[in-house]
């Protein structure tokens, strides 16, 4: 993909382009300003070692989504090469250069999951208060929230005391940390991140490894918690179709 695809300049208008407007169109209507979308994440890092906020490190992440870099190297080859992308990031954030994508790397690891989840599911909030997805609601009243693992990352060396691990047809062994999603989803073919649940070993003492269905018992709990009047029905596969789903189905409304 060309640089000049990424970031152009109002005469040439891309799909990315098109993209970034409604974003930010959305972002300055229900949530206030792009420079403040996580202003409620506690910076950790070094305040005297900083060059970029978080706000504009974490925005950084948003674009490599939005814009389907693939990639953090390609943070640096599609955008922080790229003269109109630098521009309109140096307006935005006051900056000479758009932040690298280890930085990126290392601020994420540094950050609290449940203060950017909180973020995240603020944003929801706000979408719901404002009655902009009710239209989409199952009989005018449910919301339809998919819930499902998916992938994150697998190695072939155990990467850390939590990783799953699944023994291959070749003898080896695969190690992966997976998570489980809720998405509030619309029949127009929207998906809204609504919140995480990490799949991973974390009682090391336990016969047995993490599962989706053990995180679907925790995320059902904060799901509840989080958003209590909420009416919602789940889209769910055969996998959680036991018992255990349904009663707690039942209990949560």
């Amino acid at each position: 993909m060309p640089k000049k695809l990424l970031f152009t300049e109002p005469d040439q208008p891309t799909k990315h382009t098109g993209i970034l407007k409604a974003f930010f169109r959305t972002v300055k209507r229900y949530w206030g300003s792009r420079k403040s979308l996580f202003e409620e994440v506690h910076d950790p890092r070094n305040p005297n070692l900083i060059t970029y906020s978080l706000n504009s490190v974490l925005f950084t992440g948003v674009l490599l989504f939005f814009c389907h870099l693939g990639s953090r190297r390609n943070i640096q080859a599609m955008l922080r090469g790229n003269g109109p992308a630098q521009d309109k990031f140096g307006a935005l954030f006051g900056l000479a250069k758009i932040p690298h994508g280890d930085t990126l790397n290392y601020s994420c690891q540094r950050v609290q999951v449940d203060e950017v989840q909180e973020v995240i599911c603020g944003f929801m909030e706000k979408l719901i208060r404002n009655k902009v997805l009710c239209a989409y609601r199952l009989l005018g009243v449910y919301y339809l929230v998919a819930i499902d693992g998916t992938g994150v990352i697998t190695y072939h060396q155990r990467h850390c005391e939590h990783c799953l691990q699944k023994k291959l047809n070749n003898g080896g062994t695969l190690f992966y940390h997976p998570v489980l999603e809720a998405k509030l989803v619309t029949s127009n073919g929207f998906s809204f991140s609504l919140m995480t649940e990490f799949i991973e070993n974390a009682d090391l003492s336990a016969d047995k490894q993490d599962c989706e269905l053990k995180a679907f018992y925790r995320l059902a709990k904060r799901l509840k918690a989080r958003f209590p009047r909420l009416p919602i029905c789940l889209l769910l596969d055969g996998l959680f179709a036991g018992g255990p789903t349904f009663k707690i189905a039942k209990e949560y409304g």
